[in-house]
């Protein structure tokens, strides 16, 4: 019981508190400042993989539509191939 205490029991009691506290306050901001840099660290690292993902998107279509010009240029699905890298199987379907 805190009222029987004497007045330098209530001290040390006091400070004991305060520290308590105090710790609590620097835990809870340690743990909201890291949560938060997690979450800008994941954001960051999801629009990195989205535009990796658009980028080869991009490159794979590009490649696609250059292998549909040649094909209907009539140029051999072996030239084909060896330019764009695409499979000759992957050609005969275009």
């Amino acid at each position: 019981d805190v009222a029987s205490l004497s007045k330098q029991e209530r001290m040390k009691y006091d400070e004991s508190l305060r520290m308590f506290r105090d710790t609590l306050v620097v835990m809870e901001t340690e743990r909201a400042e890291g949560h938060a840099q997690g979450l800008a660290e994941g954001r960051a690292e999801g629009r990195a993989e989205g535009r990796a993902e658009g980028r080869a998107e991009g490159r794979a279509e590009g490649l696609l539509d250059t292998a549909r010009r040649m094909k209907s240029d009539g140029m051999p699905a072996e030239l084909i191939e060896k330019y764009t890298g695409l499979t000759i199987l992957e050609i005969d379907k275009l």
